[in-house]
């Protein structure tokens, strides 16, 4: 997992290392996603899954097609 995207989950959604730490330990494969997993165990709202869905899409928008000034 990114630090900007733990920064993110911290920072804009108030999401505890306590809680992280759950879903990492908890996960049944290394693919599973965190997002959903943070969702089904009820650590974060369904508006909250919405914007970690978004700033997601942001960040690969970003790496494929970066702005130039």
């Amino acid at each position: 997992m990114s630090t900007e995207f733990t920064q993110f989950l911290q920072q804009e959604l108030s999401v505890s290392s306590d809680d992280l730490a759950v879903v990492l330990n908890n996960r049944q494969q290394p693919g599973d996603p965190i997002p959903m997993l943070l969702w089904q165990y009820g650590l974060i709202s369904r508006a909250q899954l919405q914007r970690i869905w978004d700033w997601l899409d942001a960040q690969v928008q970003f790496q494929f097609f970066p702005q130039t000034y």
